[in-house]
């Protein structure tokens, strides 16, 4: 069995893609590591911190539901990305559900302490 041109064309492009994102991840690394300590943002509330994040989980949700219409409509959208989207946003809520359920067990173990 053989592999076709244009599979490993394909495969050419998944590793040429590869390469340039370990090379972006190891010049970010090198960025981070440059920065002072004084130049990193002030500290934010809590609220404001969970307010964003359920934002951007929100954001992601409906940018994979747009995705998603767009495939379903018949667009030139490709496959991975409405998968990678749909993947992306399923973790987002996920995160958020574990966050809010472990808030809830802090809250009601802080409850049922004695005075």
């Amino acid at each position: 069995m053989s592999v076709g041109i244009g599979a490993a064309g394909g495969i050419d492009r998944v590793m040429a893609l590869r390469a340039q994102i370990l090379e972006q991840n190891q010049a970010l690394g090198r960025a981070n590591a440059a920065a002072p300590a004084s130049a990193q943002a002030p500290a934010t509330s809590f609220t404001d911190t969970m307010s964003k994040a359920l934002k951007d989980v929100n954001a992601g949700q409906a940018q994979a539901a747009q995705v998603s219409e767009a495939y379903e409509r018949g667009e030139s959208v490709d496959i991975a990305k409405v998968m990678l989207a749909r993947q992306q946003a399923s973790v987002g809520f996920e995160a958020t559900l574990q966050v809010r359920n472990k808030l809830l067990s802090a809250y009601k173990d802080i409850m049922s302490m004695p005075v």
